[in-house]
C-alpha cells in the first residue's frame, strides 16, 4: 500500500514562488524552490519566499530539491532554503548549478544531474527530461512511483528548431506517457494564448532590423537569466561592424560562463570592452533587475552612471519582458527618455521573450503524457482554469482535474484520488536586503502609513526631582505637514502634549505609558480632523 501526496507551497495563484511537495509514503521530494518579486506596493521588500516551517520539521524525510531551470522564480529560494536546512541537497543541471554558484549557493549542497539520467531513491525514482525554454538545460521531472509517474513540466515551450543545450526530447516525454502517467503538474502562464508560442520567441532578425536601421549607440536593456535573447543580440550584430560592450560585473561573468562553458555560441571578436562604450556605434549591453526593475536605466538617464553618458544619436531597447507590477516605472522611464530626444524600441506584439507554453503546446504535452490527473500550475488562478478547460477540451471529465491553492493537498493511495479536503496553512516570508528574517505584515502596514501620511515625533525631557517639562516638547515631521508654514498646528500639537503630560504627573510618580498613550489618540483626532490624514505619532518622553 503507497500513500502520495502532493500540495503547492508557492506558485499556485500567483506568478513566482514555485515550490511543490511530493511526498511519497516517508520520503519527500520538493521541485523548485522559486521566489515572487515584491510590487511597488510592498515598501521595500525584496522578494518573497513560502515559509519553509513544514520542510524545517520533516527534514530528514527530504531527499533533495530538484530545479528545473535557471530563472529566480524557480532556483530563488535556494539560498534561503540552505540557511534553513543547511545540510538540504540541491539537483539540477551544470548551466543551473553553474548559475547557482553565481548567485552564491555553497558548492557542497548542489549535486549535478544530467537529463535522461534516473536518480533513485530505494522503490522510487527521478528521470529529467530536456525541455525548450530560454535558460540552457531546463528540465521536467518525472517522478517514478508504484502507481505511476509524476511529472511536473515547470517552464516549456515545442520548438524542434532549439538544438544544443536547449533541445526537448519529445521522444521520452511520450515514452514515459506509454508508461502511465498518475498525474501531471503542469504549467500555465501563456494558457489563454492560442496557438504554439514558437516561433515568436526568435528575435535575432528584430534586432539585426534595430542595428540596420539606426546608425548610432543602441543600448539594449535585458535579463541576464534570458540567456537565448542575449544571444539573438550577439548573433544579430555579426557582419554589422559594431563592438558589444557587457555592462555590469554580474551580466559579465553569465555571458563569460556561457560562453566557456559552450552555452553559448557567439563570435568572440564581436566583445569589446569599456574602451568602445563611447564609440559611434557601440552596441552596450545594460542588465535590469527584477527585484529593482528599472533602476540601472534610472541610474543611466540620471547621470550617475560611471561610463554611459547618453545622448540624442542613441537607441534604447528594451529586450525584454514587460510586467504589468512594473508598468508605471516603466512608462516613467520611456517618457524621462523621450523628453532627452532619444529614440526607443520596445518588443513587438507579435514577438515574444517569455517562453511559456500556449495553448496548442499545453495540449501537445498533456496528449503525449496521458496522465490520469491533470493538475495546473505556475500561474494566477484565471490561467489555471484556462489550462483546465483545455485539458476539458481534450476530453478530461471535470473531476479528474483538480484545481488547487497553495497548501491545499492532494492524496492517493495505491493510485487513487482520495477526497480528503485536508490542508495545511503556507505563509509568506518577506525579505528586505540581505535579512533572512521575515519583515512581517505589520512592518509593511507602517510602512504604507509612512508612505501615505507621514510621521510626527513628540520629544520632551522632565526633571527628575521636580517632574516638570525640563525641555520641550519638539516637534519633528516627515511627510505630514511643512513646519514654517503650520505654525498655529504646531503650536496646537505642543499644548496638547504638554496638556496631556500634565494630567498624568504629579511630584511623586510620572505615568510614561499614559502619556504616550493618550498624546497618540489624542493627537490622532485632531490630526484628523484638521487634515483628514493619519500620520504614525511617536512619542518620547523621559527623564533626567
Amino acid at each position: 500500500m503507497s500513500k502520495i501526496k502532493l500540495f503547492g507551497m508557492g506558485g499556485l495563484n500567483e506568478n513566482g514562488k514555485n515550490t511543490y511537495v511530493i511526498e511519497i509514503d516517508e520520503d519527500i521530494f520538493v521541485l523548485d524552490a522559486g521566489l515572487k518579486f515584491a510590487n511597488d506596493s510592498m515598501f521595500g521588500i525584496d522578494y518573497i519566499i513560502p515559509d519553509y516551517s513544514y520542510l524545517e520539521k520533516n527534514r530528514k524525510r527530504i531527499k533533495g530539491v530538484f530545479i528545473t531551470h535557471a530563472h529566480p522564480e524557480s532556483y530563488g529560494g535556494v539560498n534561503d532554503l540552505v540557511r534553513t536546512i543547511p545540510e538540504i541537497k540541491i539537483f539540477c543541471t551544470r548551466y543551473t548549478k553553474n548559475q547557482m554558484l553565481i548567485e552564491g549557493v555553497p558548492e557542497k549542497n548542489i549535486i549535478e544531474i544530467k537529463p535522461h539520467k534516473k536518480i533513485s531513491f530505494g522503490k522510487n525514482s527521478i528521470f529529467p527530461i530536456n525541455v525548450n525554454h530560454s535558460v540552457p538545460e531546463s528540465v521536467m521531472y518525472v517522478i517514478n512511483t508504484v502507481d505511476g509517474a509524476i511529472c511536473y513540466t515547470s517552464d516549456f515551450i515545442i520548438d524542434p528548431s532549439m538544438r544544443d543545450s536547449y533541445e526537448m526530447d519529445l521522444g521520452k516525454i511520450a515514452y514515459v506517457g506509454k508508461q502511465g502517467v498518475l498525474a501531471l503538474l503542469c504549467e500555465s502562464s501563456f494558457s489563454e494564448k492560442i496557438g504554439h508560442t514558437s516561433p515568436s520567441h526568435h528575435m535575432s532578425s528584430f534586432f539585426k532590423e534595430i542595428m540596420n536601421k539606426n546608425e548610432g549607440r543602441i543600448i539594449f536593456s535585458v535579463l541576464h537569466n534570458h540567456l537565448y535573447t542575449i544571444e539573438g543580440i550577439m548573433n544579430a550584430a555579426k557582419n554589422t561592424h559594431r563592438k558589444i560592450v557587457v555592462m555590469g560585473k554580474k551580466l559579465q561573468n553569465i555571458i563569460n560562463m556561457a560562453i566557456k562553458e559552450g552555452y553559448m555560441n557567439v563570435d568572440e571578436s564581436l566583445i569589446g570592452d569599456l574602451n568602445n562604450v563611447n564609440d559611434s556605434n557601440a552596441i552596450l549591453l545594460i542588465c535590469d533587475e527584477r527585484e529593482k526593475p528599472y533602476a540601472v536605466i534610472e541610474k543611466i538617464i540620471n547621470g550617475n552612471d560611471k561610463y554611459i553618458k547618453l545622448n540624442n544619436e542613441d537607441t534604447f531597447c528594451f529586450a525584454e519582458p514587460r510586467y504589468d507590477e512594473n508598468e508605471k516605472i516603466f512608462v516613467k522611464v520611456e517618457n524621462e527618455l523621450a523628453m532627452m530626444g532619444i529614440k526607443t524600441v520596445n518588443i513587438p506584439q507579435n514577438k515574444g521573450i517569455l517562453l511559456h507554453a500556449s495553448s496548442e503546446d499545453l495540449m501537445i504535452m498533456i496528449s503525449l503524457l496521458k496522465p490520469k490527473y491533470f493538475i495546473p500550475v505556475k500561474a494566477e488562478y484565471r490561467y489555471m482554469v484556462g489550462n483546465a478547460n483545455l485539458a476539458m477540451n481534450l476530453g478530461y471529465k471535470k473531476e479528474d482535474i483538480l484545481l488547487k491553492l497553495n497548501g491545499e493537498i492532494v492524496t492517493f493511495i495505491d493510485g487513487k484520488l482520495q477526497n480528503t479536503n485536508e490542508k495545511m496553512f503556507i505563509d509568506d516570508v518577506l525579505i528586505d536586503g540581505t535579512s533572512t528574517d521575515d519583515v512581517g505584515e505589520l512592518v509593511i502596514k507602517d510602512r504604507e502609513m509612512l508612505s501615505e501620511n507621514g510621521i510626527v515625533l513628540i520629544s520632551a525631557t522632565l526633571s527628575k526631582k521636580t517632574k516638570e517639562i525640563f525641555v520641550g516638547p519638539e516637534i519633528i515631521t516627515r511627510g505630514f505637514i511643512y513646519v514654517r508654514d503650520s505654525k498655529e498646528m504646531i503650536e496646537e500639537i505642543k499644548r496638547i502634549s504638554i496638556e496631556v503630560i500634565h494630567n498624568n504627573t504629579n511630584n511623586n510618580y510620572v505615568d510614561f505609558n499614559n502619556i504616550k498613550t493618550e498624546i497618540r489618540d489624542r493627537l490622532s483626532k485632531y490630526f484628523y480632523n484638521e487634515t483628514e490624514c493619519k500620520p504614525m505619532i511617536i512619542a518620547v518622553i523621559q527623564e533626567v
